[in-house]
């Protein structure tokens, strides 16, 4: 019988150890060459927009108050103060502490002003007034004639609406209208009864020297022409 000797004896162990040994060295190479994975970073949300202050609104410096509009008043840390009145027919409103206030011929802005200086008076200590309108009254005229459609054209309570702009909305001139022959009538708030005839034709050639501004309760009657 053949015997083996001790080294051949072995060899199956010593293939063992070195195989071991090839695949620890090849699982060490193949992480050393794997690129590093790239930190994960928390998703960036971009920052909030500043708000808009270029929007003004406007109406605050150009819309004066008008009789049954509805007005929002806040008295900065005096909520005792606030108050939601409407307009008087009279032009007033009436506040706590300063009692009746005359809004004639004033804007918002102005409204604030006046506010402002009646509590600082002699009450409170550099107070600061906001007036908001929540509700506008409705202010219209009348436009007859010979218009496309004639009857009552709204006012935008926003803006001041010209005599042309009226005769528009109402359809426009017909084609009997005599445009150099348009009638205006208006009462002014003390009853006084106002008469005037305009040539709107020279108003929409920019012909005149000033535009005409209807106002609320206006009555226009636009004249045919004479054939």
């Amino acid at each position: 019988m053949f015997k083996f000797s001790n080294s051949i004896a072995r060899t199956p162990h010593l293939l063992g150890v070195v195989l071991a040994f090839v695949v620890s060295t090849a699982c060490v190479l193949r992480a050393t060459a794997a690129p590093a994975a790239a930190p994960t970073t928390a998703p960036t949300t971009a920052p909030a927009a500043a708000p808009n202050d270029a929007n003004h609104d406007d109406t605050k410096f150009s819309y004066k108050l008008q009789p049954l509009d509805l007005l929002k008043i806040q008295v900065f840390q005096e909520p005792d103060l606030d108050r939601d009145v409407r307009v008087s027919k009279n032009h007033t409103i009436v506040l706590p502490l300063i009692g009746t206030v005359d809004l004639t011929n004033l804007t918002v802005h102005d409204a604030e002003q006046l506010i402002t200086d009646l509590y600082g008076r002699d009450y409170l200590v550099n107070p600061q007034i906001n007036i908001t309108v929540t509700e506008y009254s409705q202010r219209s005229l009348s436009v007859l004639g010979a218009v496309g459609a004639p009857g009552s054209v709204v006012i935008p309570p926003e803006r001041d609406l010209t005599l042309v702009d009226a005769i528009a909305h109402a359809g426009g001139f017909s084609r009997l209208a005599n445009q150099t022959n348009v009638s205006l009538t208006r009462t002014l708030p003390s009853g006084e009864i106002q008469h005037f005839t305009i040539n709107v034709d020279q108003l929409i050639r920019g012909k005149a020297p000033r535009q005409w501004i209807v106002q609320d309760g206006d009555v226009v009657f636009v004249a045919e022409s004479v054939l």
